[in-house]
């Protein structure tokens, strides 16, 4: 299991704003359930699996 830290939520949640994007196509564009998505934005979650940090953080880089 991997830790989604508080920069890279709030690296996330920016950046998702910026593009005014909702939950499913941020869910489209990274790969990760929309699900998964709702509860890591809430701050419901914050251990997941090491693929869906992987694609969070790759989105972010690609955004850069």
């Amino acid at each position: 299991m991997a830790q989604i830290s508080k920069d890279m939520l709030t690296a996330v949640r920016r950046k998702r704003g910026e593009l005014n994007l909702n939950v499913l196509s941020l869910s489209k564009e990274t790969g990760v359930s929309r699900w998964t998505l709702d509860k890591i934005l809430t701050g419901e979650r914050t251990n997941v699996r090491v693929g869906t940090a992987n694609k969070l953080n790759d989105w972010l880089y690609k955004q850069v």
